[in-house]
């Protein structure tokens, strides 16, 4: 398959995932107060009550993740879960990272 045909297949936001400039991403994250800056991605801790709130969690983020072909890094530990995002093609934090934790502030909310 030629490049061309395989960008055909791919979806729009992916192949406009450019990094974003340090004064882009300082306003980003205002947007997703949450999440923390760290070693080119981005983090957040989310706790819940029970183990399973957690399991639950994790079940409709993978959802919303396959949908956005977005996948986070993701850590439980009993009623924690650590969440990384980064968009490892451009070497650090896009818009896709910014838009995914947006939805994952929804979700939680």
């Amino acid at each position: 398959m030629a490049s061309g045909s395989l960008a055909q297949h791919l979806p729009k936001t992916y192949l406009m995932s450019e990094l974003l400039e340090d004064d882009d991403l300082t306003a980003a994250l205002k947007k997703c107060p949450e999440w923390e800056y760290e070693k080119k991605a981005i983090t957040r801790t989310v706790e819940f009550e029970e183990f399973m709130d957690a399991i639950d969690f994790v079940n409709d983020l993978a959802e919303i993740a396959e949908e956005a072909q977005h996948h986070p890094d993701i850590v439980i530990k009993h009623t924690k879960v650590f969440l990384k995002l980064t968009t490892n093609d451009a070497g650090g934090v896009t818009d896709l990272d910014i838009e995914l934790a947006q939805r994952v502030d929804n979700l939680v909310d």
